[in-house]
């Protein structure tokens, strides 16, 4: 009968990995059914759970597409079905017969809904700029002019000989200077453009040449041999690029262009809200930490409304050239950029049940393996069938890219049990790590602050391998104490940074009373505050007016800075704006509870109108001004005490009073009196 809980099928694999139904009971959130062999003679048994229209997991992976067919060919669709991988991922090993609390978590993540995947649309016409030094460009020409929209464009550093009949396509001379653009919007800039001459005989020669030509085009196969057009130029979509000399590299690259003409959806990776974006404000520039760490240039400084250069109040994303590193959203401050494949609350949702379905199932001190499809699942899989599997209590958990985590998951996987949490990577570390190695650095800070770090150890790390025994071996090394105490349960709310305070408040209040509730943080930390030299605080709240988080903010009533540490992104418009230069940022995670409330750094008397009463400026700045204009001789502009009278009035009495009193701001002092002849005694030109 429909509504009666989730049927969870676990199949032994042919009675080649143990089954601890005990375990899988407690942990995996649904009714256990088990089978031998449940995809071939045991197949019937899935089909009925299908007509019992409830939810429906599988713990197999290998063979979800016989079950997903099955599923669709009785009208059940998929919306409902879910598959884990506990073959490789635990049965497979020589520490299978402790692995049910394992197992048990794996099938209950597996549960949990992911959100469809957002894409971009991209669409190619087939005109391909194909850029060359010598023959191998014409013979790409040749191959591709039938499928595409051609034009070559040769450097000219070497001889080439015309082909014998007219060319179905332009053959020019130039350098591609730079270029910009995506798979069916690329543009680029050629130095030294020139058409043929009609006369080239032997080899081309080339009429006058112009500097500054622009060619757009849908795809770019540069078999030029010169640097890349593009950082990160292998993952720009419609960018090909091939050593002419490679002959298998060019052949690929050229089967790959056949392929780029119609229209091609790719994956959205990074969402992005500009709204919380903190790179800068009044033409000041803060943080930039996306920037310096995206390798594909996909992020660029916005342009101001005003349409002059300089930095926009935010940065600007292209969906189309990123390639999904997720280095933005792993150092992002302010949560304006996060990854969506998942986004964040989904992946932390099935993390969250990872980790404590594994402790419901009996599992103990678990360590969290982060990795991704591409290059984490074959090394996992290779482990299973060729070596000894994975440690029991090691769980794998797939993201999109590991270069994409963010502090707030390393900080809600310790507090949800696990007692350390390493990141996959690549032997040769991919572009974009520098985020996810700065997030495990600042949660060692702060574990090591709390008092929880690992002697010998670090809780936050990476396994930078190809090698699947390499990788066996560093997890069965791994030597990490338990932290003495129960996960929390919290519920991941709000944005990554919101994660990472609950996630480090709750290992805080784990540690004991004793644990500090202000954690050292190294320097690029999304946490800190934002100190103050008091002693040279105008109170001008120039830096109120560019705080992006509302960190630093006054009181209308009175003059006032008032600081929310917890606010605070440390992306230094404070300091780069203050005038006085006096802000100074200092990188720490304040726990404390009053961290989340506005504290006042600074406040004086406000300076009341003569006239009105009303409060306006501060004593000290008024009197500090009038001082200034009195000194010595004092400012012949303020001689007159009706103008020094005038700056201790509010704006509203001050233009009154210069109204009524007729006082020119703009005059200048006394002209002196006309000197004549009689002045000097001399006589007069009649006499």
């Amino acid at each position: 009968m429909a509504g009666q809980g989730r049927i969870v099928f676990v199949c032994s694999c042919e009675d080649t990995m143990p089954l601890d139904g005990r375990a899988l009971a407690r942990g995996c959130g649904g009714e256990v059914r088990t089978a031998e062999q449940l995809c071939l003679a045991q197949r019937d048994r899935f089909l009925a759970a299908l007509r019992e229209g409830r939810p429906l997991t599988v713990a197999c992976t290998a063979q979800a597409p016989l079950f997903r067919e099955e599923a669709e060919a009785a009208g059940a669709g998929d919306a409902s079905l879910a598959f884990a991988n506990v073959r490789e991922h635990a049965g497979w090993s020589d520490e299978a017969r402790d692995a049910g609390p394992k197992m048990a978590a794996l099938i209950a993540a597996a549960a949990e809904p992911m959100p469809p995947v957002p894409l971009v649309p991209l669409r190619s016409e087939g005109v391909t700029l194909i850029l060359g030094r010598d023959a191998v460009a014409l013979e790409a020409a040749e191959r591709l002019k039938d499928r595409l929209d051609l034009t070559v464009l040769l450097s000219g550093e070497e001889e080439v000989a015309p082909p014998a009949h007219a060319a179905e396509y332009p053959i020019l001379r130039g350098r591609a200077r730079t270029a910009t653009g995506w798979l069916g919007a690329f543009a680029v800039t050629v130095d030294g453009y020139a058409a043929p001459r009609p006369s080239s005989r032997a080899a081309f020669r080339w009429g006058p040449a112009r500097d500054g030509a622009v060619s757009r085009c849908d795809l770019i196969l540069d078999l030029s041999g010169r640097p890349p057009l593009f950082p990160a130029f292998a993952v720009r979509a419609g960018y090909l690029r091939a050593d002419p000399r490679d002959a298998a590299a060019v052949e690929r690259a050229i089967a790959r262009a056949a392929e780029l003409v119609g229209a091609f959806d790719k994956p959205r990776f990074v969402a992005f809200d500009p709204t919380l974006c903190a790179h800068a404000r009044n033409r000041r520039t803060g943080c930039t930490r996306c920037l310096e760490l995206c390798p594909t240039g996909a992020i660029a400084p916005g342009i101001a409304a005003t349409g002059a250069p300089g930095p926009a109040d935010s940065v600007q994303l292209s969906a189309e050239i990123c390639a999904g590193c997720g280095a933005c959203a792993a150092v992002c401050p302010t949560g304006a950029a996060t990854y969506a494949l998942p986004p964040p609350e989904a992946l932390l949702r099935r993390l969250r049940t990872l980790l404590l379905a594994y402790r419901e199932a009996g599992g103990r001190d678990p360590v969290l393996l982060i990795h991704d499809a591409a290059h984490g699942e074959p090394l996992l899989d290779a482990l299973a069938r060729q070596g000894d599997g994975l440690p029991a209590r090691v769980l794998p958990f797939r993201v999109g890219e590991p270069t994409q985590l963010d502090l707030g998951v390393l900080a809600a996987a310790l507090a949800w049990g696990a007692v350390a949490v390493r990141v996959l990577l690549p032997a040769r570390r991919p572009e974009g790590a520098e985020g996810v190695l700065r997030n495990c650095a600042y949660a060692e800070a702060a574990l090591a602050a709390l008092g929880l770090a690992a002697p010998g150890a670090a809780r936050a790390g990476t396994i930078e391998t190809d090698d699947p025994f390499a990788l066996g071996e560093a997890l069965r090394a791994l030597r990490v104490p338990a932290f003495g105490f129960a996960p929390a349960r919290f519920l991941a709310l709000g944005t990554p940074r919101e994660t990472a305070r609950q996630g480090f408040a709750a290992l805080r209040e784990a540690a004991g009373e004793g644990a500090p509730a202000v954690l050292p943080l190294p320097e690029r930390a999304p946490f800190g505050e934002a100190r103050v030299r008091t002693e040279g605080c105008t109170l001008c709240l120039a830096c109120v007016s560019v705080c992006p988080t509302g960190a630093l903010g006054a009181n209308p009533d009175r003059p006032e800075l008032r600081f929310t540490e917890a606010a605070c992104v440390q992306c230094g418009l404070c300091a780069a704006t203050c005038p006085e230069k006096v802000i100074a940022l200092v990188p720490r995670l304040n726990l404390a509870p009053e961290a989340a409330e506005p504290r006042v750094v600074k406040a004086e008397e406000p300076f009341r109108c003569l006239a009105c009463g009303k409060p306006f400026g501060t004593r000290s700045s008024i009197e500090r001004v009038l001082a200034k204009l009195t000194a010595g001789a004092g400012h012949w502009m303020f001689r007159d005490p009706a103008r020094r009278r005038a700056l201790m009035l509010c704006e509203d009495c001050r233009i009154a009073e210069v109204t009524q009193a007729g006082l020119d701001p703009y005059a200048g002092p006394p002209r002196p009196a006309p000197r004549t002849n009689e002045d000097y005694g001399a006589p007069d030109a009649e006499g």
